[in-house]
């Protein structure tokens, strides 16, 4: 009954608040015109949470009629700020000096597209990441954005998550933070969960589909992430968040910062905790991170030190629920499952992930006369952890365990034993980066590049067998090592031809040394070395139809290495996987005014030796990854955003995407001839994981004095979970709804509190995000174990929020 009023009264409240005005405008530099995005804006001696977003646009809701002071503040501008009466809507145009002091945006101008980059892609400003943080992670963040589909292990967007963006996986999307790698050398991956409640500490995010420009780590095979950590408030400042939801899901956040003291120093920091038991069994989350950031903000330097950290325990929920389990019991985990000596079923309660990462930044940015500025970092990211297995009736021999003889009987041995082991991740990764900016009238000139090291051990522990009077405590029964070294160095050139056209080039140069020792956890020896020199070369056009349009053309080549499972996981007795290449050509048109913004966006991403899985296996049985030799991603993308009035806004999007494979062989293990594998000629296919359609929509009112509310809907089509394109074997298609209501007033006593209230998957849908596959052949029929990935139904989150 509550729920079918809610319309109803969504309907009546804005006629309580005809009384409440609004001010709008944009913010832009005073002599070249260009938007400022971020700017800060203080009405009434007060800080008003909106800031400016990528057109230098701002619009603040449920004034009174009367008297107003409005402040503007930007780092590298002069203060802008007037008093003035209003008495109806009014719309502004603020134009605010340069000062001869640099901003924090110089950090990553190296990788960050612009608004003349001949490439697709999207910002998130520090507003829009606060109103959609959750305390889930940052892909959970980017839902709605094109392209793009995000996933959860423990299907509450709080533990292990990943996402998609063109069909193509986290292991394929560069990320970085304040332009440092932050994927893992090794895996090319990034695990979210060891960076809980970060989302927190950005301050922006730029999100390139496609290759992109050239940026610094494991190349952009499809998309990159570009984060900016917060930039210093101009005053002293301090917030707590408290929330709580479903599945006893808990966020604890406080965050404080002195301003700019003497209008040159400044220190943040913040301190978080997350829990969640999940909706799928067992799989709890404990999770706890900080971050600070000090730094010296001068009119030709900026210093800046990050520390950040976050350290995670979650039980693993990462083989998902089988197929035939799925409809009876949706919450299924059978991770750390045994059979006691009772012959009772239980589970063991420390099957459990432990990881702790730890970040150390240090940034300077220096004018360093003229046009012309530097940036310089030196980075250091120390990573230890394990996850925990109990196994039962394990074979002692394939962990270097000799049989116990058994007392009284020479003859008879124990070859079996319950034990709990340990696999362990020892890592360090360090460098630097550096960029040289130039920028004069009608040229933008960008130098830069990495130096980066990886040095990673890997090894197994058994901690306890039941039987094994020869093994030690803490017994090692593999170690591995990796050492990764990764060199590259890229120019970018824009020059503006005349009013309208403007010219696009970038050139980078990468070369990697990657060497494996030792073992891995079956005995292999997995010794081997790889050198790899890239060339990816970058070019585009940049053409302003009229005022408010522009044209786009752009391509792109990209190059990248095999992972550290691509090598470990190969056959040794055949050809290993070799490096893959990306030609990626982009058409796009931008159309953007005070009330409407709309992008189309064509696709064609060209893949030579695709590394995919093919149902292939090594010497020892293991699924390997092959080099397809052509594939293609081919698509477009659509946009838009419309105000409709100043009180109620809608956005949706659309990606219609063709993701094929040619001349496609699967195989699959013949159980019946054991050792050897049947072939199934598939000739064209989809590849795996690459919905042909993704629309997402959202509507926003702000239906009220400090009241508003935002719904919207995701739709994903039909993925297929391996590349055979059988309906059998694929995620259906599923609709998606969250609903967010908040409330926001500025008592007198401090600088602001909010209440919001978020429900997820609002009308209960039954859906799942991702899934394995193994496929056999036995006693005369196809079969299969597998693995899906449901997600919560309908679940919610409260928070309250209070700034100081």
């Amino acid at each position: 009954m509550k729920l079918r009023m809610l319309p109803a009264l969504l309907v009546l409240l804005p006629f309580l608040s005809m009384a409440q005005l609004s001010i709008k405008g944009r913010v832009i530099d005073a002599q070249t015109a260009v938007p400022l995005q971020g700017a800060h804006l203080n009405l009434n001696n007060r800080l008003v949470k909106t800031t400016t977003d990528e057109k230098g646009m701002f619009e603040i809701n449920n004034l009174k009629p009367g008297n107003h002071k409005l402040k503007v503040t930007y780092m590298g501008y002069q203060n802008w700020d007037a008093v003035f009466e209003i008495t109806t809507n009014r719309t502004m145009i603020i134009s605010m000096e340069p000062a001869a002091i640099l901003t924090e945006e110089t950090i990553i101008n190296a990788t960050r597209a612009g608004e003349k980059t001949p490439v697709a892609f999207q910002n998130l400003s520090a507003s829009e990441i606060s109103k959609n943080n959750q305390g889930r992670d940052i892909p959970f963040l980017l839902e709605q954005m094109p392209a793009t589909v995000v996933t959860s292990d423990a299907g509450t967007g709080v533990g292990y998550t990943g996402i998609r963006i063109r069909g193509t996986d986290m292991n394929r999307i560069n990320i970085t933070v304040n332009g440092i790698p932050l994927n893992d050398a090794e895996s090319h991956s990034v695990f979210w969960v060891n960076m809980p409640d970060f989302a927190s500490s950005v301050g922006s995010l730029q999100v390139q589909r496609g290759v992109g420009t050239s940026t610094n780590g494991a190349s952009a095979f499809g998309a990159s992430i570009n984060l900016l950590t917060e930039a210093p408030a101009n005053e002293a400042f301090g917030e707590i968040t408290n929330a709580a939801g479903s599945f006893n899901t808990l966020r604890h956040s406080v965050q404080a910062g002195t301003g700019l003291i003497k209008e040159k120093w400044a220190m943040d920091a913040r301190l978080s905790k997350l829990s969640s038991d999940g909706y799928i069994d067992r799989a709890f989350s404990d999770l706890k991170s900080f971050y600070v950031s000090g730094g010296y903000y001068g009119s030709n330097t900026i210093l800046k030190l990050n520390i950040f950290s976050g350290k995670e325990i979650t039980y693993q929920a990462w083989d998902g629920v089988p197929s035939y389990i799925l409809e009876e019991n949706r919450t299924y985990n059978g991770i750390g499952m045994y059979t006691d000596h009772l012959g009772q079923t239980k589970f063991y309660e420390n099957e459990t992930d432990n990881y702790q990462q730890d970040h150390y930044q240090a940034m300077l940015s220096q004018r360093l006369g003229g046009n012309l500025t530097g940036n310089f970092a030196l980075h250091y990211t120390k990573g230890f952890g394990y996850y925990e297995q109990f196994k039962d009736d394990a074979d002692l021999t394939e962990y270097l365990i000799a049989p116990v003889a058994i007392p009284g009987n020479d003859t008879s041995f124990i070859t079996e034993s319950d034990l709990i082991r340990r696999k362990y991740l020892d890592n360090d990764f360090y460098g630097f980066t550096w960029s040289l900016n130039y920028e004069k009238e009608k040229l933008s000139l960008i130098a830069g590049g990495s130096g980066n090291r990886y040095e990673g051990l890997h090894f197994g522990e058994v901690i306890w067998a039941e039987f094994a009077q020869t093994a030690g405590y803490n017994h090692r029964w593999y170690e591995g090592t990796g050492d990764k070294k990764d060199l590259n160095v890229f120019a970018k050139a824009r020059f503006q031809a005349n009013k309208k056209l403007s010219l696009y080039g970038d050139l980078q140069l990468r070369g990697i040394q990657y060497k494996l020792d030792g073992r891995d956890d079956d005995q292999r020896d997995i010794s081997q070395s790889h050198d790899f020199l890239f060339f990816n070369p970058k070019a585009g056009i940049h053409y302003s139809v009229h005022k408010n349009g522009s044209l786009y053309l752009g391509f792109a080549v990209a190059n990248r290495e095999p992972n550290r499972d691509n090598y470990t996981d190969a056959d040794p007795t055949k050809p290993g996987p070799v490096a893959e290449t990306l030609f990626d050509y982009e058409l796009g048109y931008n159309y953007s005014d005070e009330s409407v913004k709309a992008s189309v966006n064509l696709y064609f991403m060209d893949y030579k030796d695709q590394l995919v899985l093919t149902g292939a296996i090594n010497d020892v049985g293991a699924a390997i990854m092959t080099n397809v030799p052509v594939s293609y991603r081919a698509g477009i993308e659509l946009s838009t955003a419309v105000k409709i009035t100043d009180k109620l806004q809608t956005s949706a999007n659309l990606t219609l995407s063709s993701n094929k494979i040619w001349n496609f062989t699967e195989y699959v293990d013949d159980w019946d001839n054991w050792g050897s594998q049947i072939e199934n000629e598939i000739g064209t296919t989809n590849i795996a994981f690459s919905p042909g359609a993704i629309a997402g929509a959202a509507v926003s009112w702000a239906f009220a004095k400090g009241f508003d509310a935002t719904i919207n809907g995701k739709y994903v089509s039909r993925q297929y979970i391996d590349n055979t394109s059988s309906p059998d074997r694929s995620l259906d298609p599923y609709f998606v709804s969250n609903l967010r209501l908040s409330w926001s007033v500025e008592p007198k006593f401090m600088r602001g509190l909010e209440v919001s209230a978020n429900i997820n998957n609002l009308f209960n849908s039954e859906y799942e995000t991702n899934a394995w596959i193994y496929r056999f052949y036995s006693e005369g029929s196809y079969n299969v174990y597998d693995g899906y990935f449901p997600q919560a139904g309908i679940n919610y989150m409260l928070a309250l929020t209070i700034r100081l």
